[in-house]
């Protein structure tokens, strides 16, 4: 077990006896002749003291012990840095059992305080765990509020002073310092500074995420090796998008929603924006998508640009059973087959509805898709889908059926040749990063 000293303003105020463990007046501390001189060097010091404010008691006691080489919670740094607090997200966002937890709460805000890296509410272990490591501190309020789309985030973190906890938090914090002494002491991980700063843009109340937690994870790693500090952000810091150098946009995109309107404004400001605003405008657009393929003689079912009153070539070109799609669905959102006229124009004038276009597909049975990822204009990888033999895979449900296989993904150099794009050049297109698949708009594969 590592030893430790305590400092607190009195002995009197510490009332727990562990092995190991001192205890020493602040004014002992501080002083020259005092308790200081039978501290270790190395040794660590944990000060709570009730003040830890600019030039107060505790100020100086972190300060002094950092002078004399002793190891010290919380730094001077540390607790500067969170006088009143601050604003702090975890790495990869809230892990699932706190978002659960937060998520059975009736009101909008929920504070927590965390011992030592320790919660006595076990559904916040690991957030507690993380925040000590960022935060060294003895003791730390999170404080959580509610967002307007109804999902939970931490709103500051902040020193919570030993004088002022409850009376259950004061009983629990000797056991929690001495279950963190048990451990094997190690200082807070230095990261590199980061060459960059990325803003990955997500929603976490999506149902179907273009990319699911253990994907963001992944681009969360693959940054960290690049240098570039990778942060998750929601539609609510649409106003700190000039604190980064690149905006990742790693939710549904179309015209008319938030996420067009961040990644126009992340251009203005300079950032290397994926999805930028044009590659939107063109992939989450199927009538265009269907024209480009045209133009490029790309293989695909019979596909017709439909306009009102002009359901006959429609019906002369694909038969039935046929498909419509609205033009910026996704997902297989807004896909319907229809088996015969009747079908189709009670379906196609409830589509005219609401856009001026809609796309009409020839029925084309696949038992597997592929889905070919892009970025800057390059092919990365393939990826082959198999359905299962009842339903097969066709342009014309919105299917909730679950592939009979795991999926699987080829680098674009090895993917086999029953690829029908392997050897084609995709059409020039400004994109900074999609998927091209035969089912719905562009979009990198979900994990």
């Amino acid at each position: 077990m590592t030893t430790a000293v305590v400092i607190v303003d009195k002995p009197s105020d510490w009332r727990y006896a562990c092995p190991g463990l001192r205890v020493v007046g602040a004014r002992d501390y501080l002083s020259e002749g005092g308790e200081s001189r039978v501290v270790g060097p190395r040794e660590l010091v944990v000060n709570l003291c009730r003040q830890q404010g600019y030039q107060s008691t505790g100020y100086y006691c972190s300060l002094l012990a950092d002078a004399r080489g002793h190891r010290v919670i919380p730094s001077v740094r540390t607790s500067t840095d969170l006088q009143p607090g601050v604003a702090w997200r975890p790495h990869e966002g809230l892990d699932a059992n706190t978002r659960r937890f937060l998520q059975a709460l009736e009101g909008d805000r929920h504070t927590l305080d965390v011992l030592f890296g320790q919660s006595s509410e076990p559904a916040f272990a690991e957030l507690a765990r993380e925040v000590f490591d960022a935060f060294r501190a003895p003791v730390l309020r999170l404080e959580f509020r509610r967002d307007d789309d109804r999902s939970w985030a931490i709103h500051t973190v902040g020193l919570r002073s030993y004088a002022r906890i409850g009376p259950d938090e004061r009983a629990a914090i000797g056991p929690a310092l001495e279950r963190w002494l048990a451990r094997r002491w190690r200082e807070p991980r230095s990261r590199p500074k980061p060459r960059w700063r990325m803003a990955i843009l997500h929603d976490p109340v999506d149902a179907q995420p273009p990319s699911n937690r253990k994907a963001i994870k992944r681009f969360i790693e693959a940054a960290d090796a690049q240098g570039i500090a990778a942060e998750l952000i929601t539609s609510q810091d649409r106003g700190r998008l000039a604190e980064y150098d690149a905006l990742f946009i790693r939710v549904t995109t179309s015209v008319d929603h938030y996420s067009y309107r961040m990644a126009c404004q992340a251009e203005r400001e300079g950032l290397v924006v994926i999805d930028d605003p044009q590659s939107i405008i063109r992939c989450s657009n199927k009538v265009y998508l269907a024209e480009l393929l045209r133009t490029h003689n790309l293989p695909t079912p019979v596909s017709v640009i439909v306009a009102p009153g002009e359901l006959d070539e429609a019906e002369r070109r694909c038969g039935y059973p046929l498909v419509l799609k609205v033009p910026d669905g996704s997902f297989s959102r807004g896909v319907f087959k229809v088996k015969d006229r009747a079908e189709f124009e009670a379906q196609a004038a409830s589509m005219f509805q609401s856009s001026e276009l809609i796309i009409a597909q020839a029925y084309t049975y696949t038992e597997y898709d592929w889905r070919v990822g892009l970025l800057a204009n390059e092919p990365l990888f393939a990826r082959s889908t198999t359905w299962p033999r009842t339903i097969g895979r066709s342009t014309s449900t919105a299917r909730p059926a679950v592939a009979t296989a795991a999926p699987r993904t080829w680098p674009w150099p090895t993917c086999p040749s029953s690829c029908s794009t392997r050897r084609s050049r995709p059409p020039s297109r400004s994109a900074m990063g999609s998927t091209a698949s035969t089912s719905s708009r562009p979009r990198t594969a979900r994990s």
